[in-house]
């Protein structure tokens, strides 16, 4: 299904690019691989950076951890060198190991020389456990399926419950994938646009919050007076979700300040109803495409002019706001499910077809 498949909550003030996702920045193309075949509700997602080698061609890129409940691969390297050296692969916890290898065989073919007279390649691997609806214990996910998302990377792309996203929740919903996109002024005639990319699985439903309303109240007590005290969403139940927020910017950005603008996109995150609880992952990566770095030491560095600390805010409000928007509209285009067991996670808007009228409503 496309961005255009479901109306959704618009959150902010900041005007959107012309697609709404990540891939409104530079040359980022998104591609998916959907496994859903009864208990096997699972996939990959992969983010690109740019349409040539990442590995030739080396990406800016800084993380955040802002709660370490995570089984990601590739972050130490991130934060020691400052660069991405592949696509950014998202998948279920057990199929990282596999995902990763893919990765590293993607590079070699492109690159013979890795691990000889080459440096090793770094591969970069974001997880969520999918487990309440996915037969995680069956290691689904395959080398093939990389390579699959990686084909399918185009500039439009399904939103919801695809790719990596096809057995995630999200407030006791369906969640998944979701994107979003804000554009904002630096300085008169400057303009720098700033993407979201999200594979959402967490939250308790008493806790979500759209646009600034306690949605999730409202909508626990509408299905069941109790339901807010209730399994996963009691009181005592620590958060058991996790969610991977991923930010491209076309600004010229060096790691240090990509650093800064990821640590950003956990103010979108907590705007929603997160308190990046105990047992959740919860993992932000920004990303520069305004320049790349050079693997050869023959080659030249960049000459780029950075953005100024002093102008750096009004990229901090997009990426708060994108991230917000991206986590709303994983909600809102993901459809049901029913995996493992016959588990079952319902379409949010399925559930609360009013959700126009309760966020107009002054009252609320």
């Amino acid at each position: 299904m496309d961005k255009q498949a479901h109306e959704f909550p618009r959150i902010g003030v900041l005007p959107s690019g012309p697609l709404d996702t990540i891939c409104d920045v530079g040359d980022v193309t998104v591609g998916h691989c959907t496994l859903a075949d009864g208990p096997l509700q699972t996939g990959v997602t992969v983010v690109r950076p740019h349409g040539g080698d990442p590995y030739l061609d080396k990406v800016p890129a800084a993380a955040t951890i802002l709660n370490g409940f995570g089984k990601s691969t590739g972050l130490v390297q991130v934060q020691e060198l400052g660069v991405l050296e592949t696509p950014i692969a998202l998948t279920n916890t057990f199929g990282v190991g596999t995902v990763a290898n893919a990765q590293i065989r993607q590079a070699v073919a492109a690159n013979p020389g890795i691990g000889r007279g080459m440096a090793t390649v770094n591969p970069l691997v974001f997880e969520c456990n999918d487990g309440y609806l996915n037969d995680i214990q069956a290691l689904a996910v395959q080398e093939s399926h990389y390579a699959e998302a990686c084909a399918n990377a185009a500039k439009p792309f399904a939103q919801g419950a695809v790719g990596a996203g096809r057995g995630m929740s999200c407030f006791s919903f369906k969640g998944g994938i979701g994107s979003a996109s804000r554009v904002t002024a630096i300085q008169p005639g400057l303009r720098y646009t700033v993407g979201a990319l999200v594979l959402s699985n967490f939250g308790r439903l008493p806790n979500l919050t759209v646009a600034g309303r306690p949605f999730g109240r409202r909508l626990a007590d509408q299905l069941d007076r109790g339901l807010a005290q209730q399994g996963e969403n009691a009181v005592i139940v620590s958060e058991k979700g996790s969610i991977i927020l991923l930010l491209a910017t076309d600004a010229p950005l060096d790691a240090r300040q990509l650093r800064r603008l990821s640590l950003r996109a956990g103010a979108g995150l907590a705007r929603t109803g997160s308190v990046f609880g105990h047992g959740s992952g919860d993992i932000a990566l920004a990303f520069s495409t305004a320049y790349t770095i050079p693997q050869l030491a023959e080659q030249p560095m960049p000459a780029v002019a950075m953005l100024h600390e002093t102008r750096i805010d009004p990229l901090f409000e997009a990426a708060a706001e994108a991230c917000e928007q991206a986590i709303i509209s994983a909600l809102w285009h993901a459809d049901g499910v029913t995996g493992r067991d016959g588990h079952h996670r319902a379409a949010i808007r399925d559930a609360a077809p009013q959700w126009r009228q309760w966020l107009s409503d002054t009252a609320f």
